[in-house]
């Protein structure tokens, strides 16, 4: 389990006294462990652990690849390289993502598996390509793929 993972890194980054890292571990931890108590008592509770921890680090990446523009635009690049450090760590527990030509040849199947021929249809092909490509596949980057496909 990717959460077993990210609490033995951590204890390794303690025994390394890599500072950098264990803070972007304990912060990991942390959000993951909100997400926990939020989802305590609801029916999602019982799903995939996996499937949660995943998604909470889809969000942190997804936060610190702004905070890493935003900064760049500020002329503040020692936070930048601080945020660019906490990406590495969270990106190392993610599944493998799919490559560029991967993303196109699934975007190309779900558009044919649906059916779909004009643009609205795109609801219909990004539900296709959650359900079989969640984990492994950059949605915004097959929303775009898709749009295009669909507006030719």
């Amino acid at each position: 389990m990717i959460r077993d993972d990210i609490k033995g890194a951590m204890k390794d980054a303690m025994k390394a006294k890599d500072t950098a890292a264990l803070g972007a571990l304990r912060l990991m931890i942390s959000a993951i462990n909100d997400k926990d108590i939020e989802r305590r008592g609801s029916e999602a509770a019982a799903g995939d652990d996996d499937a949660l921890v995943i998604e909470v680090l889809k969000r942190m990446i997804k936060q610190r690849r702004d905070s890493i523009a935003l900064y760049e635009k500020g002329d503040r690049e020692d936070l930048a390289e601080k945020e660019r450090g906490e990406l590495a760590v969270i990106e190392r527990f993610l599944p493998r993502q799919m490559s560029g030509e991967e993303t196109e040849a699934a975007v190309r199947e779900a558009i044919a598996a649906v059916g779909a021929s004009e643009p609205k249809d795109m609801g219909r092909v990004m539900a296709e390509l959650r359900a079989r490509h969640a984990d492994t596949m950059d949605m915004g980057r097959a929303s775009a793929l898709a749009k295009a496909a669909l507006a030719s």
